[in-house]
């Protein structure tokens, strides 16, 4: 309806600039909401009020002649004109049936739209260092994640999702330090692991498996690890210094090679891990992208070059800063320490640049909340890089807070106490932690509710919409066991039989599906199509209390047949484009 709306009033506006009241290379943003009010029809769109200026008219003229230059359509009984100039379209109640066969026959495809025109869109989302399993707060961005991704592919987009891993810096040399000691301990050494140090029991489980596959063949005699460093914080030390001594240290007594292969260890591990888990998740990856490799391929220094040559870089106290406060950045930032050592933001200027240099239309990043003060920093680094900034989107995601009862959990990877989203979806299911970290706006804060997660009842939003499907599924058994048989084409014929107030709402949710699909992908709001599925399984059990379906007389039992298997459909569109299953029974 909503398409073919905007469609009249485009060839409205056509005859205007025909007519010469507009300019004929004007362009025109047709905006058609649905009214809140019945009073004002079915739909509303305030362009009469938009084109006022460059018609050069009162809005309320111009409404006029928009009004006078619509073609004639079935689909339209009444137009307004209203207020200062509002136009309101009232639909054809004949009309509202059309939507039933347009479900039936489109099936899967109905909602899907091409408004995104091919434009290639890459969606980087989770990205979490590879220093330990994903935990409950990375669920949220990779559920967050996969449905943006998916909705823009629904609405048109042609996506590319990537996981940048950070496999290079300080914290994945923790991490390699922390499997080493755990693997000292393992051979018989005896020591002090560091405050430091990632405790978590994976560690030991990656040393167990080195010490397997290498025997004895990096340990050193602990007295050699230890010696001079200086204090670690329980004796009243720098933990910082302090495992910073203990990185040198084992790079120092390994060599190159050996260090780097318990390096690799504990990252490809951890990788594996990670891929494994997000998997069983539903969420995957055209591309994961190794920070290591703008190293190695020195596409690091070539971003800093550009930079230098555009005039951005310069040296203070022996540091190379970027000059990112000349273009809205609170402060400029060093790209180089005074030791000559890149910092993880060159990195991300490069892995942006390669970005940039991959031809996306759209760059979308989805970030932790925490990485809010970033952002500006890295849309300097794009301009300063000669690229549109505009092309950035970054989206940020608060991470869930996992309540059991009235206690918090605590998460930290690096002390090893944390809840995994492996966990979490082992005690609520895939369905429920997919559901639940949608369900709201991403920058929302979030209390993961367990106990309601896991519940098999009317509260519990998951199952709720998932029992709408169920119960369309155990009518349709119920209809086979009594040995009668659907005529869906009876059923369209007689489709004007609906009408009561419950199926009247019920076309009209199924006739939004579209609209909610393009607004959420367009405006990366999954939790749109969420509440959408929410109301149209709330109408459907309003409706399967108050009514019969399998009634006598055939015309309305297939007429109700034809809707419900609509909505049922739609449904089924629905949870399938957020990985969540509809099942037939519950």
């Amino acid at each position: 309806m909503k398409q073919t709306l905007e469609s009249l009033l485009q060839q409205s506006v056509n005859a205007l600039k025909a007519e010469g009241i507009l300019d004929s290379d004007f362009e025109a943003q047709i905006n058609l909401e649905r009214t809140k009010d019945a009073q004002h029809g079915d739909f509303a769109t305030n362009l009469a009020m938009l084109l006022a200026k460059p018609a050069k008219s009162s809005p309320r003229v111009l409404a006029e002649k928009i009004v006078a230059a619509l073609p004639v359509d079935t689909l339209v009984s009444k137009v307004e004109i209203a207020g200062p100039g509002f136009i309101n379209f009232f639909i054809n109640p004949d009309s509202q049936f059309e939507v039933v066969k347009q479900v039936l026959d489109a099936g899967a495809g109905f909602g899907l739209s091409t408004i995104g025109a091919g434009q290639r869109v890459q969606v980087e989302f989770v990205s979490a260092n590879p220093t330990g399993p994903l935990h409950v707060g990375h669920g949220r961005g990779a559920a967050y994640g996969s449905a943006v991704a998916d909705l823009l592919e629904a609405a048109g987009f042609e996506v590319e999702r990537e996981y940048y891993v950070n496999d290079a810096g300080r914290q994945m040399d923790i991490l390699a330090t922390s499997v080493w000691l755990r693997y000292l301990e393992a051979v018989g050494e005896v020591l002090t692991f560091p405050s430091n140090g990632y405790r978590g029991e994976y560690v030991r489980d990656i040393a167990a498996n080195l010490q397997r596959n290498a025997g004895e063949a990096y340990r050193r005699p602990v007295e050699q690890v230890l010696a001079d460093l200086p204090a670690d914080e329980p004796q009243g030390g720098d933990k910082e210094k302090h495992i910073d001594a203990l990185i040198e240290r084992a790079k120092s007594l390994l060599g190159a090679e050996a260090y780097g292969a318990v390096f690799d260890a504990g990252l490809n591990e951890i990788l594996a891990d990670i891929k494994d888990d997000l998997e069983e998740f539903g969420v995957g990856y055209q591309n994961w992208f190794s920070e290591r490799s703008l190293m190695d391929d020195r596409s690091v220094q070539t971003a800093l070059k550009r930079l230098e040559d555009a005039g951005y870089l310069y040296v203070q106290d022996g540091a190379t800063w970027f000059a990112s406060s000349r273009l809205g950045d609170e402060k400029d930032r060093v790209v180089v320490r005074d030791n000559g050592q890149t910092t993880y933001f060159a990195s991300d200027i490069a892995y942006h640049m390669n970005k940039l240099d991959r031809g996306f239309d759209r760059i979308v990043n989805i970030w932790g909340a925490d990485h809010h003060g970033y952002i500006p920093r890295v849309r300097a680094a794009m301009q300063a890089l000669g690229a549109d900034e505009a092309k950035l989107k970054v989206l940020l995601v608060q991470f869930a807070v996992l309540y059991r009862g009235d206690e918090k959990v605590q998460m930290s990877t690096r002390s090893g106490e944390f809840v995994t989203l492996r966990q979490l979806r082992g005690e609520v299911g895939r369905d429920a932690c997919r559901f639940f970290y949608v369900m709201r706006k991403s920058e929302q804060h979030m209390d993961f509710d367990l106990k309601l997660a896991t519940s098999k009842t009317n509260e519990n939003p998951v199952y709720y919409v998932q029992y709408a499907h169920a119960r369309v599924c155990s009518v349709l058994r119920q209809l086979d066991e009594k040995g009668r048989r659907r005529d869906p084409q009876l059923g369209l014929a007689n489709l004007n039989l609906l009408t009561e107030e419950q199926e009247s709402a019920l076309l009209t949710t199924l006739a939004k599906y579209p609209e909610v699909l393009e607004k959420a992908a367009v405006q990366y709001e999954p939790h749109q199509l969420i509440q959408y599925l929410r109301e149209l399984a709330n109408q459907f059990h309003a409706y399967y209390n108050a009514h019969q379906f399998l009634v006598d007389d055939e015309r309305l039992c297939n007429a109700r047949l034809n809707l419900i298997c609509a909505v049922k459909q739609v449904l089924v569109n629905g949870l399938t484009l957020l990985k969540i299953n509809a099942p037939e029974a519950m």
